[in-house]
Formats: C-alpha cells, sequence, structure tokens
C-alpha cells in the first residue's frame, strides 16, 4: 500500500477529513479534502460532518477549528507547527490596554485561542476592511500591524496598532517585485495584505489567499507575480495550468512546510497531537470567531 492510499484507509477508519491551508507543501495539499485560507477553513471546519479533524496548518488555525467543534476530536499532526505572528501577543499586556484605552479588540485570526478569548470580534485578511468599518468606534487591532496598516487606507477611525508581523511577508522586499518585473514585465503583482506598504503600493491587486485565486481565474492576463508564501503558487498552478505564477523564492514559512504526509499517517495512525483547549477559553472565543464568520468576506 502506498502513502497515499494508506492516508485514505485511514481517513476512512477514522470517519477524518483533511484540511489544508494554501501554505502546505504540495503533497499535502494533494490529500487534502479541502485546501483554503484561513476564513474558507473555518468554515469548512464549522460545518464539516466528519467525527476527526485533521488540520493541516499553522497552531492558531488547528485551534480554530477545535473552538468551532468542540465535540470533534481535532489533530494537529505537527505540534512544531507554530504561527510566530501569533506568539506576539500576550493576553496580560492586552487585557491592560484594553482596559487603558476602553477600546473594543479586533484580532486577526492569526492569533492564539486564549487572545481570542479576549477580542471582540475576529477577522481574516479577507474581511478585516469590513470587520473594522462595522465596529461602532476605534479599535485595538492585533497583532499584524502591517495587516492593520493596509486597513487603515480604507477606514476612517482611531485604530491602535499592535506591533507585531509575519516574518515571511515581512521579507518580501520592493526589490523582489521589481526582479520579477523585469524578468515578467507583462505579470499582474499580486501582494498579500501582511506585506509591508511600501509593497503594496507596487501590486496591482491586494488579497487573501483566496482573494488571489479568484482574481487570478476572472483575470484575462496570463502572468501573476505572487507575493506571499510559495505554496499558493503550486495550488494556482494545479487548478489554472494555462496561466503562469511567479512566487518570491524565498518567502517561505518554515512552520507550514513541517507538516508531512508522514506526520499525517502518524497522527491519524496513533490519533496524537490532538488539540484540546480549556472549556472556558472555548466558550470565550467562540463568539469573536463565530462573528468573524458571520461577516464572511469583504
Amino acid at each position: 500500500m502506498d502513502i497515499i492510499e494508506k492516508i485514505k484507509k485511514l481517513k476512512e477508519e477514522r470517519n477524518a477529513i483533511i484540511l489544508a491551508h494554501n501554505y502546505q507543501r504540495p503533497e499535502v495539499q494533494d490529500v487534502a479534502d479541502y485546501i483554503g485560507d484561513s476564513l474558507g477553513l473555518a468554515i469548512e471546519a464549522s460545518k464539516t460532518n466528519a467525527s476527526v479533524i485533521v488540520f493541516c496548518g499553522v497552531d492558531f488555525m488547528a485551534e480554530s477549528a477545535k473552538i468551532l467543534n468542540p465535540d470533534k476530536i481535532v489533530l494537529h499532526p505537527e505540534a512544531g507547527a507554530r504561527c510566530p505572528m501569533a506568539a506576539m501577543v500576550d493576553a496580560t499586556t492586552l487585557k491592560k490596554l484594553k482596559e487603558e484605552e476602553s477600546m473594543d479588540v479586533v484580532a486577526y485570526v492569526n492569533t492564539t485561542a486564549e487572545i481570542k478569548a479576549i477580542a471582540d470580534i475576529c477577522c481574516t485578511s479577507a474581511n478585516a476592511v469590513k470587520v473594522v468599518k462595522s465596529m461602532p468606534n476605534g479599535v485595538i487591532f492585533i497583532p499584524d500591524e502591517n495587516l492593520g496598516k493596509y486597513v487603515k487606507r480604507f477606514v476612517d477611525k482611531e485604530m491602535i496598532l499592535w506591533p507585531g508581523f509575519c516574518p515571511t511577508h515581512q521579507a518580501i522586499s520592493p526589490e523582489d517585485i521589481e526582479n520579477e518585473r523585469k524578468k515578467h514585465s507583462d505579470a499582474i503583482v499580486m501582494a498579500h495584505p501582511e506585506c509591508t506598504p511600501s509593497v503594496i503600493d507596487m501590486a496591482d491587486k491586494v488579497a487573501s489567499t483566496e482573494g488571489m485565486v479568484n482574481f487570478a481565474k476572472k483575470s484575462n492576463a496570463k502572468e501573476f507575480i505572487v507575493a506571499t508564501e510559495i505554496g499558493l503558487c503550486y495550488r494556482m498552478k494545479k487548478e489554472m495550468p494555462d496561466k503562469e505564477f511567479y512566487c518570491i523564492s524565498h518567502a517561505v514559512c518554515p512552520t507550514m512546510k513541517k507538516i508531512t504526509l508522514d506526520s499525517i499517517i502518524k497522527s491519524l495512525e496513533k490519533m496524537q497531537h490532538e488539540v484540546k483547549i480549556p472549556e472556558e477559553i472555548m466558550e470565550k472565543a467562540r463568539k469573536p470567531l463565530r462573528k468573524m464568520i458571520e461577516m464572511g468576506r469583504g
């Protein structure tokens, strides 16, 4: 039995579904039942009938799946696949800031369950502008400062931005975009809003990963420079073989890439790395997550 057949057999035995983020390894994407961005994955997790969810992404994504499915088993195949941005917010400092400023907290979904429990609403890069616009007053926006700066371009209200960032997107530079443009002069530049403002200023389209996929599918253009983690290019090329996608070669999230087919098999065989969150935290974090899902995309 080859590795793919083994995963299929284990899925049947466990009544399991595999959810994978767009940044996962190509071979992991190939065995997934659903591939998407943070919002799409959260929605899929909230409506699945599977008994077991195998979440191929970083820690906060698996936590969100558990929060939305408290009665299901959620497995995170690689415990070391942790989001560095999510680790940039601590509950003590955030609680103090919220009390001092008397402002609502908008938490990017790239946060831990403990931080979501303090938030008033969550958002993703797909609906951050829509979510902040919906808030009655100014907000504390955590933890991605670059995404917060992007939102401020469209929202005229006070926003306190937490000084967090995604190391992978932060490392994409204007020079990277220029170098790709020199090689592919007809290509459309798409950038993720986690990129720096200087990179966003160079983009023809700014969107979440799912937004990029949808934009490329509808566009008449045949070439795209993709300023986000390289895993997305694999999915787009697979779904749009008639188009070319040029990624920034060094834009690799090392923690996303920790999950392998072998770790998926071990997780399903041994039912290991189950996500467990205190009930009180889950209950508090569920409300802002559900509000995010109700808001839909931007």
